[in-house]
């Protein structure tokens, strides 16, 4: 545990040394109350236009605005997780590998494990950072809304983005592992989550059997059910085993560049 947190400290150390965590953080801030403000505002209009269709008679009943405002806005970040993923994750192992200080990591009395754990943390916990400002946001609306949407909605939600965040990170710090370019790191997660993305259309098209095979591993399929507030133990294994995956391939990754080094 002692040589995951020293590598763990090490990488929240870098993230906050260099503009690149904050300029993340704060594009996705911005986007993320761009949305929310847009998503209120025309939600409350479609609530208001509601409200008077019903006393006029014959109408539908007003909406659930907070329920509506969540499960669309967190749709929302799970496309942003698209393309903020790759950027977070492109210099974990590329940048050690371009300027030499991998080798003293590998040399240093931790397995491969421990670095792969400590930076996988480093980035979760930087996802987590991300995240906490809009956790209040919603928690202050919940707290004063009429009606409120339930709160364990508002937590599956989360859930699900910590998940969806945590296996894209994992498949991000793997294809970091490969090379030493940052750039080709970038690609290479945007292109394979775009393909995990898109399998999503390719299952609606294909036959029964395929599509079942294709939905299963769909992993932004897998996210809708918690912005529903439904959290299902097949999901939840899902994730869990993507993770996993991810963390696996990366330390057969790293523990390539040691034999080959040696």
């Amino acid at each position: 545990m002692k040589g995951m947190y020293a590598v763990y400290r090490k990488e929240m150390g870098h993230y906050f040394v260099s503009p690149v965590a904050y300029i993340i953080v704060a594009v996705f801030l911005i986007l993320t109350a761009y949305f929310f403000n847009r998503l209120l505002a025309l939600i409350i209009q479609q609530s208001f236009e509601a409200s008077l269709e019903s006393i006029q008679g014959g109408g539908a009943p007003p909406f659930d605005v907070p329920s509506l405002v969540m499960r669309n806005f967190f749709g929302i970040v799970s496309t942003l997780l698209l393309f903020l993923t790759p950027m977070l994750t492109m210099s974990v192992y590329a940048e050690e590998r371009r300027r030499g200080t991998m080798e003293l990591l590998m040399t240093s009395p931790v397995t491969d494990l421990q670095i792969v754990l400590g930076k996988f943390f480093a980035s979760f916990t930087l996802l987590v950072i991300m995240l906490f400002p809009t956790a209040i946001g919603f928690a202050y609306i919940l707290h004063h809304s009429e009606p409120s949407a339930p709160w364990r909605v508002l937590g599956s939600e989360y859930l699900g983005v910590l998940l969806l965040g945590g296996a894209l990170l994992a498949l991000g710090s793997f294809f970091s592992s490969l090379t030493e370019s940052q750039l080709i790191a970038a690609m290479l997660t945007f292109g394979a989550i775009l393909l995990l993305w898109v399998v999503d259309f390719g299952s609606q098209a294909a036959s029964t059997a395929l599509s079942s095979a294709l939905d299963y591993l769909s992993v932004f399929r897998h996210y809708d059910d918690f912005t529903r507030g439904v959290i299902d133990t097949s999901n939840l294994i899902f994730y869990l085993s993507f993770i996993v995956l991810g963390v696996f391939l990366t330390v057969r990754s790293v523990d390539s560049m040691r034999w080959r080094r040696a």
